[in-house]
């Protein structure tokens, strides 16, 4: 109908929405990327408005999206795109923050695995009355979580701790190791056999054991290219990391089949944990393409997928999915962490959390098609349910993650924590002063280098731009108690408060300025909403250099009088003390030009050695006496 309106008013283009491959997948692109900027806006997860929006836009609906205008090639294109997004998720698994609960995140891919596989399976046999070959589909195809719902719903929760890492790394290492032996169970059901069931868990091993070896391979010989400057040029990095990663999918798989989404997820980690500069483009380029790509898939998938065999599923549906949710996933829970350091409240929240995300939506969609094409009835059916499985978990996850971590206290509260703008010598002494068991800091920085020596001392750091949006909402800056710029450049310090105040506009910031009368001065502060840091002029390199060679310690003062005289240096260039860090009961906050001292607060001093005793006579003039904490060095470890 579109069609021939617009040749009777005269276009002479052919414009048929259904039947113009080209055109689906740029609707599709479109429609992922603007679906996913509402989903930002209302805070709901995106993937069920992108579910919502395929559906939509569908040949059943609105009939403007057409997956099956696109053939073979849809599968091709989910298939790259899937590898992709595992790629950027293996980037961001670096192995020294799972080694303390590695026990249980290995279980929870091996093990946990088997128990939602034969779970699955059970609950589909039994309540949908399915044949045992197309419930043990099912079950295989819901083992995986996925880190494109999973990492993001973590971030909107807050969840903290023990929990946020292990379900990052489940949902990123299951997708693979789910793929692949729901791939092999497909094989055993095309050729039911005796031979067929005995060859199936070798073949798991095979394809997961090649995978893993080709992604050691891409992932070396990429570090390998990337480590030394100038074998490639640095604005070819990011695509040169993209299309290797595509080949070793594509390789992977023609060597042996369905070994790639494995080898794309090694060679990430690969790259994640290899001493390299890993640069911040890279890293940008990999989530915008990320988020791209998730956007068009789940717009395809949706469209291709009946609503009416979801509606045929019935009450017999819900109950399956009702089942892996209050029974499969805790039971699988319970016995993966028997023995382990986590608590009963972390085991809960972990058995709560357990959204379905894309690899189960495409890999469903592939086995719709090989079992049609087989012969073999329920593939629609099959599609349907995992469809609605995902949905179901991702709003039950979405909806009730919150007020159970909550009610748990395994949430954290709106002002915990510090920003730290910079990982030099100065920034690193304040950091190891601000963090607590109670309070974490997380710096920002992109020398790779200097993130290393900080990540030694226990300090969180994030690699990037971070006048990046992108950037901030990792940090969490708008959850944190302030956000402090403390970089040789006053104005890279506005800017980031300029940018700290779109997210958080009643953040606390705390600006490092050089000059007192000059440049960024108190007075354009003032207009910003900020304060100087340490109440007084800064400057930040000579500062870390004097901590560099021990020539700097931080001493620790207590306040005596009820109403302390101003101990600020202000306008001073070459103070001979910084006050760095009030400590108030059990709380401790940076120090500011707004920073206030009463009876008994105590104040982390970064004392110049060489005036020492100037610094000492002018703090107890001000009403301060040396604390009984012994002075220590303010050098980070190298």
């Amino acid at each position: 109908m579109l069609r021939s309106h617009a040749l009777s008013a005269g276009f002479p283009m052919d414009f048929d929405l259904m039947h113009n491959p080209a055109l689906t997948v740029a609707i599709a692109l479109a429609a992922g990327m603007v679906t996913q900027s509402i989903a930002y806006h209302l805070r709901v997860p995106s993937i069920v408005l992108l579910l919502a929006v395929g559906v939509l836009l569908g040949p059943e609906v609105a009939g403007i999206v057409d997956p099956e205008s696109l053939g073979s090639s849809l599968h091709a294109l989910v298939g790259m795109g899937v590898a992709i997004i595992l790629l950027e998720g293996g980037l961001q698994l670096e192995l020294r923050r799972l080694r303390r609960e590695q026990v249980v995140i290995r279980r929870l891919v091996t093990l946990g695995a088997v128990i939602t596989a034969i779970g699955g399976a059970v609950t589909a046999h039994m309540a949908l009355g399915w044949d045992w070959r197309l419930a043990s589909l099912f079950g295989a195809l819901v083992i995986v979580t996925g880190p494109t719902v999973v990492t993001p719903l973590l971030r909107r929760l807050r969840i903290r701790g023990a929990v946020a890492t292990v379900l990052e790394a489940e949902g990123v290492l299951i997708d693979a190791i789910g793929a692949i032996t729901a791939a092999v169970v497909l094989e055993v059901v095309l050729r039911p056999s005796d031979e067929s069931l005995i060859l199936a868990a070798p073949e798991i091993a095979l394809r997961l054991g090649f995978g893993i070896l080709a992604g050691l391979i891409a992932g070396g010989v990429l570090a390998g290219l990337l480590r030394f400057r100038g074998v490639i040029p640095e604005a070819y990095q990011k695509v040169l990391t993209l299309s290797v990663a595509v080949l070793i999918y594509e390789l992977a798989n023609s060597v042996v089949h369905e070994s790639g989404l494995a080898a794309a997820t090694i060679t990430g980690m690969v790259l994640a944990n290899s001493p390299i500069r890993k640069s911040r483009d890279l890293i940008e380029f990999k989530e915008q393409l990320t988020v791209l790509l998730i956007g068009m898939v789940f717009i395809l998938l949706a469209a291709n997928t009946r609503v009416d065999d979801i509606i045929a599923l019935g009450w017999a549906g819900a109950l399956t999915v009702i089942a892996l949710v209050v029974l499969v996933r805790p039971i699988e829970v319970l016995v993966c962490s028997m023995g382990t350091t986590l608590s009963w409240r972390e085991r809960v929240l972990i058995a709560w959390i357990a959204p379905r995300g894309i690899v189960a939506a495409a890999v469903a969609s592939l086995f719709a098609i090989r079992l049609e094409s087989a012969g073999i009835a329920g593939g629609a059916k099959l599609q349907a349910l995992v469809f609605a499985t995902i949905a179901a978990t991702v709003i039950w996850s979405g909806l009730t993650g919150g007020p159970i971590a909550q009610l748990l206290g395994l949430r954290r509260r709106s002002d915990s924590g510090w920003v730290i703008l910079g990982t030099n010598e100065l920034a690193l002494a304040l950091a190891q002063l601000l963090q607590t068991p109670r309070q974490e800091v997380v710096c920002l920085d992109e020398d790779p280098h200097r993130v290393q020596r900080a990540e030694a001392l226990g300090i969180r750091v994030l690699l990037g731009n971070a006048l990046e949006t992108r950037l901030l909402m990792r940090a969490e800056v708008e959850l944190r108690t302030g956000a402090v710029a403390i970089t040789q450049s006053p104005e890279v310090n506005l800017l980031f408060v300029n940018e700290v105040h779109q997210e958080a506009k009643e953040q606390r910031c705390l600006v490092a300025i050089d000059t007192w009368s000059s440049g960024v001065t108190p007075e354009i502060l003032e207009t910003k909403e900020a304060e100087v840091l340490f109440g007084g002029a800064t400057d930040v390199a000579h500062w870390s250099q004097r901590i560099d060679r021990g020539e700097a310690r931080v001493e620790w003062w207590s306040c005596r009088p009820w109403r302390p005289r101003e101990i600020f240096t202000e306008g001073e260039s070459r103070p001979a003390y910084l006050p760095m860090v009030r400590r108030r009961r059990k709380t401790r906050t940076a120090v500011g030009t707004r920073t206030r001292f009463r009876r008994k607060d105590e104040v982390a001093v970064l004392v110049d050695q060489s005036r020492q005793q100037e610094a000492h006579e002018r703090l107890q003039q001000a009403g301060f006496v040396r604390g009984d904490e012994p002075a220590s060095r303010a050098k980070p470890a190298r």
